[in-house]
């Protein structure tokens, strides 16, 4: 597969920077949440919350790759541990969700009469909060563009550096204004933000868990293409989908004409699929037009 080498020596790269990232966001954690509580500030707890489903959701991907690369010493775990990734994608994002509900729900509450919350610690929380959030950022960055998993933990770090940024806003406001509000509305502004940014997430996690074919690639015209191939009377039988991050797998079974080459059909049939639509991991079944009945006789 063109893809295995580099998975596994990413996971690597990968594993050395999710630990980096879950010791600061486990460290920032213990203060926002004890300043968080003394000073009553729903958006350092909103932040707080944001900031526990990153530890969570971290730790979380971390094991993910772990387990992804550990090698299979169980024969029937033909597929490995590779949709233990797409797995702790959807915990982050049923975790992110979770945390939205219950600061919208809690500010609702406190619309009524606000607290009085001090600016100062609320500010110098957020300084500090947008620095750890930067570098854990920085370090998740590269492997968010390879991996669904790693992409879960970079977006929540993303939503929060965000949401750092505005408990700083909040903490500036009730410094020099003392208005009230500000603490409630920005704390609904940082579970507003997450939630599209979550749906996204989780939608791509679950078209790999119903096994949905790739968005890029057309099946029918996947199915036109392999039926045009010389030799070849009809293509069935045809699936697509996603393994993991990266990890794109087909079968196909080929119907050929009498005095075709099998062999000569399989090579066509891989080229088109690894050069046209990039499916370098294909099963193939080359067959005589005759025993397709076969499999027209099953049920599903």
């Amino acid at each position: 597969m063109g893809h295995g080498h580099g998975h596994g020596s990413a996971s690597g790269q990968h594993v050395g920077r999710l630990w980096a990232a879950l010791g600061l966001g486990a460290g920032f954690l213990t203060i926002e949440t004890a300043i968080g509580i003394t000073t009553g500030s729903l958006a350092l707890i909103s932040d707080a919350a944001h900031m526990l489903t990153d530890v969570v959701g971290i730790g979380l991907a971390l094991a993910a790759v772990i387990l992804a690369a550990r090698k299979n010493q169980k024969q029937e775990r033909t597929f490995g541990m590779y949709r233990a990734e797409v797995l702790a994608a959807l915990a982050n994002a049923v975790l992110l969700f979770a945390v939205a509900g219950y600061v919208l729900y809690e500010a609702i509450e406190r619309f009524a009469a606000p607290p009085a919350v001090p600016g100062l610690p609320v500010t110098i929380t957020a300084v500090i909060g947008i620095a750890i959030n930067a570098t854990a950022f920085m370090l998740l960055k590269d492997g968010a563009k390879e991996s669904l998993n790693l992409r879960g933990a970079y977006l929540e770090v993303l939503s929060d550096l965000i949401g750092s940024m505005g408990v700083l806003i909040s903490g500036l406001i009730t410094l020099t204004t003392g208005w009230r509000y500000a603490d409630p509305v920005i704390a609904v502004a940082i579970g507003l933000f997450v939630l599209p940014r979550t749906w996204g997430l989780a939608k791509k996690a679950l078209r790999i868990l119903f096994q949905h074919a790739p968005e890029r690639v057309d099946v029918k015209q996947l199915c036109v293409d392999l039926t045009a191939l010389d030799g070849v009377t009809e293509a069935h039988d045809v699936h697509v989908w996603t393994l993991t991050s990266g990890m794109e797998v087909a079968s196909a079974h080929l119907a050929v004409a009498p005095g075709a080459e099998p062999a000569d059909v399989l090579v066509r049939a891989q080229k088109l699929l690894a050069e046209d639509y990039r499916l370098e991991h294909a099963t193939v079944q080359v067959e005589p037009r005759d025993a397709t009945s076969k499999c027209r006789d099953l049920t599903w």
